[in-house]
């Protein structure tokens, strides 16, 4: 939805919302991209349910009826569930900043009922296979450095539960890798997580061999001719190690974080203490690892319970 149906005055408080998202929460820049989709695509349909542009006044106006009807266009232009949900959370957001500011009633637009869907199950590889997956991908590369780097790397997901944007975030400043590493992950938030003796080690070997310069402003991992590495590479090289192996397509580099929280739940870890290591923000996120969990244990039960 073109945002010339909206009116000056929403226009403007959208570029505000925008920058105190941007300043005070630390909204990542595609995040903000996605809000403000949402926002706008909204804003748009209520000009027209309307019968035409009008000023931030409308807010106070918006009641269930035209929530449903903006809901049931989307639905019908194909939208999903779990996509629906997060375009009314962008405009929950969005309509109550701007009624805390202009002092209107959005009880309404905050009451309204999220659609439901179901979240999907985390995909995580077995322990053995977490192993076999980082040996493999060392034994593939031509150079010693490249492997040394691609095991470093995938240690880093596995032992650490680093997302691998967080991974090849790192700098030489980082090296040697400390015990505890600190994080900046999604939204600037900066936390602090453990690394095994096997991690450190790991960076350290490649640190030993990789041909270039690691200065502590530059990253960490480099690719072949010495720039940033792609993480599309690391993808490729898990791609051609799970077919070696025989796992499924779902043993992608996320895949690793994935087995990193389940492996640590599995083992007695504290669900708290996991969402502060991956960096979730909301504790029903980590909860995801808990139905993997069950889902496992009610593998195990079907296959080893005595029937009758």
């Amino acid at each position: 939805m073109s945002n010339l149906a909206i009116s000056p005055a929403q226009r403007d408080a959208l570029a505000r919302w925008r920058d105190h998202l941007r300043a005070i929460d630390g909204v990542a820049a595609h995040t903000l991209t996605a809000y403000t989709h949402d926002v706008t695509g909204f804003l748009g349909f209520l000009a027209l349910h309307n019968g035409g542009a009008e000023g931030l006044g409308a807010v106070a106006r918006i009641d269930q009826s035209s929530l449903r009807a903006w809901m049931a266009a989307e639905r019908a232009r194909g939208l999903s569930s779990r996509s629906l949900a997060r375009a009314l959370s962008s405009v929950k957001n969005f309509v109550a900043w701007v009624a805390d500011r202009e002092e209107l009633d959005a009880s309404p637009v905050l009451s309204a009922r999220s659609p439901k869907y179901r979240r999907k199950l985390p995909r995580p590889l077995s322990i053995e296979g977490a192993r076999d997956m980082i040996e493999t991908a060392g034994e593939q590369a031509r150079d010693d450095w490249v492997g040394a780097r691609d095991v470093a790397v995938l240690t880093l997901l596995y032992g650490s539960g680093l997302r691998i944007s967080e991974a090849l975030g790192l700098t030489g400043a980082d090296r040697p890798l400390p015990e505890m590493l600190r994080i900046k992950g999604k939204g600037g938030k900066t936390r602090l997580v453990p690394t095994l003796p096997a991690t450190r080690a790991a960076v350290a070997d490649y640190a030993r061999l990789c041909p270039y310069d690691l200065a502590a402003e530059a990253p960490l991992f480099r690719g072949a001719r010495g720039g940033a590495l792609n993480p599309r590479l690391i993808a490729l090289v898990m791609e051609k190690a799970r077919l070696q192996l025989g796992l499924p397509a779902s043993a992608t580099p996320h895949a690793m974080r994935h087995s990193f929280a389940t492996h640590l739940l599995g083992a007695g870890g504290d669900l708290r203490a996991i969402q502060e290591l991956l960096g979730h923000a909301s504790l029903s996120t980590t909860q995801a690892y808990t139905a993997v969990d069950t889902a496992r244990l009610m593998e195990v039960y079907e296959r080893a319970h005595p029937r009758a």
